[in-house]
């Protein structure tokens, strides 16, 4: 990594398309930090939003929002994911997903604990780096995936952080 992260000087974050399907299995004693009712299944495409520790805007640092996009890449490699699309906001991830070979809550405990790990590695922390817990939306056939996929890399020009989405960087979708 080259450039010092503005983020460095802090010590701590905080003080304190699968072809096959299976079917709906329920998420094991390990979901206790999941909604009641939340089912995961291989195939089904996902809505994910999940939120950094007291919102802080780790991901305004460009290396660390590198380093969250390289562990979605992972777990698509791991066949775990099939990403449609993401993007990576300063205090937050929407991350349009179909689930591969992992239970829903398996792939973001992966995503969420390997990024914060590489995080805190690269910038010398330790502490939480996220929220427990995610918000999913489980699409419906009826939702078009595209239209979905436009909303979630649209979200940095309705933030204001950018008039048009080809000047933020952190962001991907299978269609563009």
């Amino acid at each position: 990594m080259t450039g010092r992260s503005p983020l460095a000087g802090d010590r701590q974050w905080s003080s304190g398309t699968v072809a096959r399907k299976r079917a709906p299995t329920r998420i094991g004693p390990h979901g206790c930090d999941l909604r009641k009712g939340r089912w995961s299944e291989t195939g089904q495409v996902y809505l994910i939003t999940t939120v950094t520790q007291g919102r802080r805007p780790v991901f305004a640092d460009f290396w660390c929002a590198r380093l969250l996009v390289q562990e979605l890449r992972a777990a698509d490699a791991l066949g775990w994911a099939v990403t449609w699309a993401f993007v990576v906001m300063p205090d937050h991830l929407y991350w349009l997903v179909e689930l591969g070979d992992a239970d829903l809550s398996r792939l973001i405990l992966r995503v969420k604990s390997r990024s914060a790990i590489a995080i805190n590695r690269a910038l010398g922390h330790t502490g939480r780096l996220w929220q427990k817990g995610f918000h999913d939306h489980a699409l419906r056939n009826e939702e078009d995936l595209r239209a979905v996929a436009r909303y979630v890399i649209a979200n940095p020009v309705r933030a204001g952080l950018v008039q048009s989405v080809r000047d933020y960087p952190h962001w991907d979708a299978r269609w563009i």
